[in-house]
């Protein structure tokens, strides 16, 4: 088992990532209820506010996933989330997500987020590798994964139904000796 109970403090140029505060909540809540949010992550705006308060409130206690608020320093205000977490023994990996709501989006926050997990699981964990999913008409992401090194393995075929059509889900890996060979260059 890995264990995740240290919450971190990352700190990069444009972000930082922190365990969750109490006056974080009222910025979730608005990345939560961000139409673009909802379509990209597949959730829905029907949330029980309470429920998930209390959800927030205990991300700091969990030992078995890392979940980080991802503040803006120009702006000084929780803008996202980046979350390390499923835990898979047999191939010491973990999935990785990232949520950025619409006062951080296209100024480079996410790229800066994901760069900074992935720099601290693979500097101080045994996982060997982080997979994720993303919808196949979230581009944006996909481009952020792949310059982080992130590849696509395979594709769940119409894993959404979005508006009436049908959305493929996108799976990728990045492995520790990926990572590592990335970095020595």
């Amino acid at each position: 088992m890995i264990d995740l109970r240290r919450k971190p403090l990352l700190e990069g140029e444009k972000v930082v990532l922190r365990p969750f505060q109490d006056e974080d909540f009222p910025f979730i809540k608005e990345c939560l209820l961000d139409p673009e949010v909802i379509k990209l992550t597949g959730s829905s705006s029907d949330i029980d506010w309470e429920s998930t308060h209390r959800w927030y409130h205990t991300r700091n206690e969990q030992t078995d996933r890392l979940d980080l608020a991802i503040v803006d320093r120009s702006q000084d205000i929780l803008v996202g989330e980046a979350v390390v977490n499923l835990y898979d023994e047999q191939n010491q990996s973990m999935n990785f997500r990232i949520l950025i709501g619409p006062k951080g989006r296209n100024q480079g926050l996410g790229t800066e987020a994901t760069q900074l997990i992935v720099d601290y699981i693979f500097t101080h964990t045994t996982l060997r590798e982080l997979t994720l999913s993303v919808f196949d008409f979230n581009p944006r992401a996909k481009h952020v994964y792949e310059k982080v090194g992130f590849v696509q393995v395979s594709i769940d075929e119409n894993d959404l139904e979005f508006e009436g059509e049908w959305i493929d889900s996108i799976n990728m890996k990045l492995t520790k000796d990926s990572w590592l060979s990335r970095k020595s260059v």
